[in-house]
């Protein structure tokens, strides 16, 4: 049985193989066709941390697939109330068919797919997003943009900078992390990606100057400045990401026919502009609707690879 904790776990072979499944269902719905992929299956949504594109990405997708979502949060459950990880997992798990967690440590994930029955996904951790990086990957093939990628990070090295790592070191693209000093990439998870990175030819550049990142990518990513749970250094991180917003002067250093890309919610005149944001290289629209498409393939994927 196979889960979806974190890129790192999967092969470039079956990363694509994900996201060609969910092209294909994505074109399906297009077409109004809706297949019981997961016929009367169930999945448990258990949301530590509050979301939007999360819960109504992964409501949908199961729905759509046949089966049905049911939303948990820490309060509707006894992990509000200090019940341990490994318990809520070993009850929960012999009631539904597939577990969706959005929560704080990566531990706490790793414990609950641990001791479950069935497979479990990341929908966020502080350390890791990878249903994200899916949903970004897909907007990126769907750009044409998946040939000779160059990849610019500009931003917090946060779970979406871990994630841009992994994905990059399995898939072998370019990809140049702009962070100011003192919020830099966890260096554990760096060195990890470096590592795989030799096996499948990636590129990867650690910098503290965006314009470095920037100059000449093909795509352009950021994430917000203050994640949730860092309300009280707002102040203090606005100080520190001076320089960093992806405003017209710097996506005019990226190639011509460069996208920009965000996860979302976006803080306009922080780390990105309004110009940027609502103009014609920004596909963060598609980029967040590709999260109901992405998922749908991950949650097939993991449906029949239970089944074998």
């Amino acid at each position: 049985m196979r889960h979806f904790l974190t890129l790192a776990d999967y092969t470039k072979e079956e990363i694509l193989e994900i996201l060609e499944l969910s092209r294909k269902i994505k074109k399906e719905t297009k077409n109004r066709v809706f297949k019981d992929y997961m016929h009367k299956k169930t999945l448990g949504m258990i949301f530590e941390k509050s979301s939007t594109r999360t819960r109504v990405s992964f409501e949908t997708g199961i729905y759509q697939l046949g089966g049905v979502g049911l939303f948990l949060s820490s309060n509707d459950i006894q992990l509000g109330r200090g019940e341990p990880m490994s318990d809520t997992s070993r009850v929960i798990t012999r009631m539904v068919d597939m577990v969706m967690i959005r929560t704080f440590e990566q531990s706490k994930l790793e414990e609950f797919a641990r001791y479950s029955k069935v497979p479990v996904i990341n929908g966020l951790t502080d350390e890791y997003h990878p249903v994200q990086l899916m949903a970004d990957y897909l907007t990126i093939q769907e750009a044409g943009l998946d040939k000779n990628l160059v990849a610019a990070y500009v931003g917090d090295g946060n779970n979406m900078t871990h994630s841009w790592l992994n994905l990059a070191a399995k898939l072998g693209f370019e990809l140049r992390v702009a962070t100011p000093k003192g919020y830099e990439v966890d260096e554990k998870i760096l060195a990890t990606a470096l590592e795989m990175a030799k096996e499948s030819g990636a590129k990867i550049t650690i910098t503290n100057d965006p314009k470095v990142a920037v100059e000449g990518a093909t795509v352009v990513t950021t994430d917000t400045w203050v994640s949730m749970g860092q309300e009280d250094e707002k102040e203090e991180r606005i100080k520190a990401f001076d320089g960093y917003i992806v405003d017209e002067a710097m996506m005019k250093l990226a190639h011509k026919d460069a996208i920009f890309l965000h996860c979302l919610p976006a803080y306009r005149g922080y780390e990105v502009s309004e110009e940027v944001i609502e103009g014609p290289q920004s596909l963060i629209f598609e980029e967040a609707e590709n999260r109901l498409h992405a998922q749908k393939g991950v949650m097939v994927w993991l449906d029949r690879q239970r089944d074998k």
